[in-house]
């Protein structure tokens, strides 16, 4: 055999006395793409930290090209050899792209928290302490031509088709994707982290993704790719390897291991199994009494949309990247005002416009990024859960400290969340626990009406199916449910799934409808 690319053997981290990795190991072949997948807190985020020299393990070895991994504090050494692309870029938005290019490293301060700019007219502001920039230079001052000639050249060698000039916040996803990963080629590092690069993306954009990886795979660049979406492995990836508690499991040729299979070194039980401890579908009684009724809502991204959802009822809202889906969803919950139309919940007008106002009124909402707009990371588990019914646990603005921990504690048990207690620092949750005090927030004020936008983007198998289960428990409560997902197996629960193309509503699918009629509804191609 050659020398693998990397190789990672008997790799152990421990924080504490907690074991974030027991048994890592990982080897990938040069010009592959490979697969690391496993159930949250498997140990995934912790090996890829120790791979690309943030962290240091507490035993084992790290090779690259069979030589050891450089030293922690030599990043030159590690930026040539290895780069992550995020599921959140690490891109300085208000910079254009030429900037972003030869800016080398932002490793430990956030690009929001990053007050300079380093573009024409920064009055001379020094550039964030957490950053290094390595600009073309002439007699000490930026060259701002050969800037933007040598970024276009560098985007032209990679086949990225941006406009140096841009400006960062500008770009969609994927291109912000492709711009880091030209940043990271640039530097001269061959294998690329993709970790969940395909979260923000839809059907089309992912499908842009994979073809751009395997051009970059026929030009000698090797990727390592995380995802909770299986069926992305087995489109774009060789090899897989799996970790289960912290533990390696298996590696094995994506071609020889059947998802079933796959699945269960995972969970450690059979796909069988898991699908029998989801609650099971019910539907909707049809005589149930109206709780959401929407006529008429036109805002930029939808138009003249009519809404119904039933007491225990889940509908669900399908479409392309675009299709204004979300902003649908978020207007009930209070973030968008329409133009045009109303909505009634439970006999009463809706507010929009108002997050306080629609959570009073009786909404409660899963938002589409935990990160941004779901968690504090700052705070508790507690603090998170309970934080849209404070007004329940107290009086005249003074909490109960008791009753608080006793309601996070009821919540934390009824989401079944992996935690030390509602003390533990959210922030420590891995994907799936954390997506589950969102949902835990989501219920705690008893909703009449449940927005979940995107609702297990990012978790395990096992813990999808949990959060799915709640979906169940709120429709046996009599509680209104608006599933968003670009997830087909989210929207198999729904009792019908609404189609929004272009901001209209355009097709309607009962429960039991085929994958093929749905996408192709969604993707346009059974309407004009």
């Amino acid at each position: 055999m050659s020398t693998p690319l990397v190789e990672a053997r008997d790799v152990v981290k421990r924080y504490g006395p907690t074991t974030a990795l027991a048994d890592g190991r990982l080897t990938v072949v040069s010009g592959e793409s490979h697969a690391l997948v496993g159930r949250n807190g498997a140990g995934k985020s912790t090996l890829v930290r120790i791979l690309t020299g943030l962290e240091a393990p507490d035993e084992g070895t790290v090779r690259f090209d069979g030589e050891p991994a450089p030293p922690l504090a030599d990043r030159d050494a590690w930026r040539r050899k290895v780069a992550c692309v995020y599921q959140h870029p690490t891109l300085v938005p208000e910079l254009t792209v030429a900037e972003n290019l030869f800016m080398a490293e932002i490793h430990a301060a956030r690009p929001a928290r990053l007050g300079f700019r380093v573009g024409r007219g920064s009055g001379g502001c020094p550039p964030d302490k957490h950053s290094i920039n390595r600009q073309p230079q002439h007699r000490g001052f930026i060259s701002w031509r050969r800037l933007r000639s040598e970024a276009a050249q560098l985007l032209d060698t990679w086949d990225v088709r941006v406009d140096p000039d841009a400006r960062t916040a500008d770009l969609k996803v994927e291109d912000r994707q492709m711009v880091e990963i030209a940043r990271a080629l640039s530097f001269g590092a061959r294998f690329i982290v993709l970790d969940e690069p395909t979260a923000q993306l839809d059907n089309r954009e992912i499908e842009r993704l994979f073809s751009r990886m395997r051009a970059l795979q026929d030009s000698g660049v090797t990727f390592l790719f995380i995802s909770h979406h299986l069926q992305e492995v087995y489109e774009v990836c060789q090899t897989v390897t799996v970790l289960r508690d912290a533990r390696w499991i298996t590696t094995a040729p994506v071609a020889d291991l059947p998802r079933a299979a796959l699945v269960e070194a995972m969970a450690g039980e059979s796909i069988e199994t898991i699908a029998e401890q989801a609650v099971q579908e019910q539907l909707v009684d049809a005589g149930a009494p109206v709780l959401l009724d929407a006529r008429g809502l036109t805002s930029d991204a939808y138009q003249d949309v009519d809404l119904t959802v039933r007491k225990g009822e889940v509908v669900g809202l399908a479409g392309i990247s675009g299709s204004g889906k979300i902003e649908l969803a978020e207007s009930f919950a209070g973030l968008y005002t329409p133009t045009a139309g109303t909505a009634q919940l439970d006999g009463e007008r809706l507010p929009f416009g108002d997050v306080q106002a629609a959570l009073k009124a009786g909404v409660g909402c899963v938002p589409r990024d935990r990160h941004e707009q779901g968690l504090v990371a700052g705070m508790t588990i507690g603090d998170n859960a309970t934080m849209s019914v404070l007004d329940r646990l107290g009086r005249f603005g003074f909490i109960g400290t008791d009753r608080r921990r006793g309601f996070a504690t009821e919540l934390i048990d009824r989401l079944d969340i992996h935690t030390e207690g509602p003390e533990q620092p959210v922030s420590d949750l891995s994907g799936g626990n954390a997506q589950k005090v969102v949902m835990a927030r989501a219920l705690a004020s008893d909703p009449r009406l449940l927005v979940l936008i995107n609702p297990t983007a990012g978790v395990d198998v096992k813990s999808k199916e949990s959060l799915l289960a709640r979906v169940d428990t709120a429709r046996e409560d009599g509680t209104a449910v608006l599933v968003v997902s670009d997830e087909l197996d989210d929207l198999r629960r729904c009792d019908r799934v609404l189609v929004l193309f272009h901001g209209r509503v355009v097709a309607e699918h009962p429960a039991g409808w085929r994958d093929h009629e749905l996408i192709a509804s969604i993707e346009g191609v059974d309407h004009g």
